[in-house]
């Protein structure tokens, strides 16, 4: 009997990094770091550049760049970056230049700070958001 070969997985940060659906990442040019799914870093990240973060991590960030916890990721410990995505899970406070995006797959668990904030109906947040000013908008509806 054959052993079986497992299926090739497609990179996961490809349709998250590369969307055009996802306002936050249409200016990022690439990922300078990448934790993949399998990996685990304790400690913390600092520096300029773009992270995407597929695994687990434990510890702080300083980035003057965009953070993206992907689907499945996790992040356990305090953020602070120019913009952050997040899709997976984060327990520790968020604190954004920019804008915080959190998809419907998301799940938050501590404070936010940022100007903007923009959180997707499925999302879970429990926790403070703070925010600089409120920016009001009207919500446009494609034709039907």
């Amino acid at each position: 009997m054959e052993e079986e070969v497992p299926a090739i997985v497609k990179d996961p940060t490809v349709s998250l990094a590369y969307s055009k659906g996802r306002r936050t990442l249409d200016r990022v040019e690439g990922f300078s770091t990448r934790i993949g799914p399998d990996n685990v870093l304790r400690g913390g990240l600092s520096g300029p550049g773009h992270i995407v973060v597929m695994g687990r991590v434990e510890g702080d960030s300083e980035i003057q760049g965009t953070l993206v916890i992907g689907d499945g990721g996790v992040w356990v410990g305090d953020i602070v970056a120019h913009n952050i995505l997040i899709a997976g899970r984060l327990e520790g406070g968020i604190r954004a230049d920019g804008k915080v995006e959190i998809v419907s797959t998301a799940r938050v668990y501590g404070s936010i700070t940022s100007p903007v904030i923009a959180i997707a109906e499925g999302a879970i947040h429990e926790g403070e958001m703070h925010m600089a000013e409120v920016k009001h908008f009207t919500g446009r509806r494609e034709s039907e």
